[in-house]
C-alpha cells in the first residue's frame, strides 16, 4: 500500500474505532442497567444458603439460583467487554498504519500522541477489569469519556500524517514520549476511579437504589484507583527523567522551567501527594481522592492548554 493509502486507512480506523466504543458503551449502559454487582448478588446468595444455623447441611435449602436479571446484565457485560476489545485493536491500528504511512513512531504530534493516551487508558480498564468483573459496572463511565476524547482528538487536534519536525528526530522521542503516553493513560484511568469513588462513598450511597449502588463497592475503587497511580507514578517519573536528559542533550541544560516542564513537574508533585496522603491519617479516603483528581485535571491543563495556548521550546503541536 502507498503511504497515502495508509494514511487513508488509519482515518478510517479511527471512524470505525470510535463507532465500536459507541456500541460498547450502550452494552455497558445496559449491563448498568440489568444487571447488580457480583459480590451484592454472591452476598444475597450466601446469606440465603447459610442462614439454616444449626441446621444440618444436608437439610440446608439450596442456593437459589442467580436473578435472571443479574445474568441478562452479565451478558450485556460479556458483550461490552468484547467490543471494547476489537475497538482497541481498531484503535492500535490507528497509530499503526499512520506510523507506517508517515515511516516514524506514531507519536509526533499532539493528535497522535493524544490518540495513543486514550489507547492506554482502554487496554488498562480491560486488563482490571478482565481481572476483576465487577469492575465491568464502571464501563460507561470509562468509555464515555474515552469516546468524547477521540471525537474532539478528531475534531480539534488532527493533522495530515508527515515527518516529524527536526528537533524531534531523536531516539529519545522513543523513550520520553512513550513513557509520558503510559503514563498519562494509567493516570487517566486513576483518575476516573477517583471521581466514581467520590460519588460511590457519599454518605447513603452504599444502601441507596439507582445507577449509584450498582456501581462497584466505594473501597474497590478507591483500590483500582490507588493502584493505577503506584503503577503509573514510576513511569511518569521517568518521563520527567528523561526528558531533562534529552532537553541536556537538545539545549545544553537539564531544566529550564519551560512551561511545558513546569507542568509536567507539577503533575509529578500532586500524583506523589497523592500516594501520600493514602498512607497519612486524616487525608485517607475523600481527601486523598480529591488530590487524585486535581492531578488528572493538572494532567489535561498540561496536553492542552499547554500545548495549544503558552509558547515554549515544546511547542510541537502540530496544529494547522
Amino acid at each position: 500500500m502507498t503511504d497515502s493509502s495508509l494514511a487513508e486507512l488509519s482515518n478510517t480506523l479511527f471512524s470505525v474505532s470510535v463507532a465500536l466504543y459507541s456500541l460498547a458503551l450502550v452494552a455497558f449502559c445496559a449491563e448498568l442497567a440489568f444487571g447488580r454487582r457480583r459480590e451484592r448478588a454472591q452476598e444475597s446468595v450466601g446469606a440465603a444458603a447459610g442462614g439454616g444455623g444449626g441446621v444440618a447441611l444436608a437439610d440446608r435449602p439450596a442456593a437459589p439460583e442467580v436473578p435472571a436479571e443479574t445474568a441478562r446484565g452479565n451478558r450485556w457485560g460479556l458483550v461490552a467487554l468484547g467490543v471494547t476489545v476489537l475497538g482497541a485493536l481498531t484503535h492500535a491500528g490507528v497509530l499503526l498504519t499512520r506510523g507506517l504511512a508517515a515511516d516514524r513512531l506514531p507519536w509526533g504530534n499532539m493528535y497522535e500522541f493524544a490518540t495513543a493516551v486514550v489507547l492506554v487508558a482502554v487496554v488498562a480498564f480491560v486488563a482490571f477489569a478482565v481481572r476483576s468483573p465487577g469492575l465491568r459496572h464502571i464501563g460507561v463511565f470509562m468509555m464515555a469519556p474515552v469516546i468524547l476524547s477521540l471525537v474532539a482528538i478528531g475534531l480539534g487536534l488532527y493533522t495530515e500524517a508527515a515527518p516529524v519536525v527536526a528537533a524531534l528526530r531523536s531516539y529519545w522521542l522513543a523513550i520520553h514520549v512513550t513513557a509520558a503516553i503510559l503514563g498519562f493513560g494509567i493516570f487517566m484511568v486513576s483518575g476516573i476511579a477517583s471521581v466514581l469513588y467520590l460519588v460511590r462513598s457519599r454518605p447513603g450511597a452504599e444502601s441507596g437504589t439507582g445507577f449509584v449502588s450498582r456501581l462497584p463497592s466505594a473501597a474497590a475503587l478507591d483500590r483500582l484507583a490507588h493502584r493505577t497511580a503506584v503503577f503509573g507514578f514510576p513511569i511518569w517519573t521517568f518521563a520527567v527523567i528523561a526528558g531533562a536528559i534529552w532537553a541536556e542533550a537538545a539545549w545544553g541544560r537539564f531544566w529550564g522551567w519551560d512551561p511545558k516542564e513546569t507542568w509536567s513537574f507539577v503533575a509529578w508533585v500532586v500524583y506523589a501527594a497523592y500516594l501520600h496522603a493514602r498512607t497519612t491519617a486524616g487525608w485517607r479516603g475523600r481527601p486523598a481522592a480529591w488530590v487524585n483528581v486535581v492531578g488528572l485535571a493538572v494532567m489535561i491543563f498540561n496536553l492542552t492548554f499547554v500545548n495549544m495556548v503558552s509558547t515554549g521550546l515544546h511547542s510541537y503541536a502540530g496544529l494547522d
